[in-house]
């Protein structure tokens, strides 16, 4: 079983950065893909970013790309997004996944989910 912590939301001001940052525990996700989705009120559940368990891959949603960055430390078991250039319809609880299949953390079948941490971003 795999616990996943999320940490680092806030409020922001547009234009601003904010590092999240999600911690597993109960087993080593190493060899696990890692990813963020995030949920805007009223809307579906969707993809931001994910990244292989090397961390030598990863993928981005075109409307974060070039905003934020990914990266991983499987020493620390932790994956992180850095979000910068922060733009009010990023306003949403931002979520972790884990799964052992690359392909799968960019959906909502993912294995293993945190609780969401809320990113909100004022204009």
């Amino acid at each position: 079983q795999v616990e996943l912590v999320e940490s680092g939301g806030g409020l922001v001001q547009a234009g601003g950065s904010l590092r999240l940052s999600c911690a597993a525990s109960g087993r080593t996700v190493r060899n696990y893909g890692m990813g963020w989705f995030r949920q805007a009120p009223g809307k579906e559940r969707e993809f931001v970013a994910r990244i292989s368990w090397s961390g030598s891959t990863t993928y981005y949603a075109d409307s974060v790309k070039g905003r934020f960055t990914i990266s991983r430390d499987n020493a620390k078991n932790t994956v992180y997004l850095q979000m910068n250039s922060l733009k009010p319809e990023d306003t949403a609880v931002y979520y972790c996944n884990a799964d052992p299949i690359f392909t799968v953390v960019a959906t909502t079948a993912a294995r293993y989910w945190g609780q969401g941490t809320q990113v909100t971003v004022s204009s």
